[in-house]
């Protein structure tokens, strides 16, 4: 028995559709342009203000390669501050060695320091983390870490700087 050639293109269309939308999806405005922050600058003033490496992570979501960040090896006690603004996003004592090449850590130092948005530039969605001050863009957010969350804050060093105890 055949089946109504409607039907296949109907499939098709939708089948289609299903393909493209994570494409579509990660067109768009980036999270840290969607909404008013606390610290904002224009595009220049970012560019004035940061490193081109930083820039490129924290303004346009670029992802450092892993392993380059001098900060995936700092022990010391203290804080990690955004590279934007200068506000206090985790802790040293909630950073540990997850062998992905990025620091590390299983929350943030408070509730309010940084935010989330979905990201679905790989074709699938990922939890965004970034700066809640200035939004800049930090890294991702994955369900394999440590106890007591069993979050893995995976953040580019560059969009960080530490701050010794």
């Amino acid at each position: 028995m055949m089946q109504d050639p409607i039907s296949r293109r109907k499939a098709l269309l939708w089948l289609g559709a299903g393909v493209a939308m994570p494409a579509i999806a990660a067109c768009g405005t980036p999270a840290s342009a969607q909404n008013a922050y606390r610290v904002s600058y224009s595009e220049e003033e970012w560019r004035r203000r940061l490193s081109p490496a930083a820039f490129r992570v924290l303004r346009e979501e670029a992802t450092e390669r892993a392993y380059t960040s001098p900060l995936n090896d700092e022990h010391r006690e203290g804080t990690f501050v955004c590279a934007g603004c200068a506000n206090e996003l985790y802790s040293s004592a909630t950073k540990y060695d997850s062998g992905t090449g990025w620091p590390s850590f299983y929350q943030a130092i408070d509730a309010t320091a940084v935010g989330y948005s979905t990201d679905y530039k790989l074709g699938y969605p990922r939890r965004e983390v970034h700066c809640a001050d200035c939004g800049g863009h930090l890294g991702h957010v994955f369900d394999d870490g440590p106890r007591p969350t069993g979050k893995r804050h995976c953040i580019n060093g560059v969009a960080m700087e530490f701050r010794p105890a």
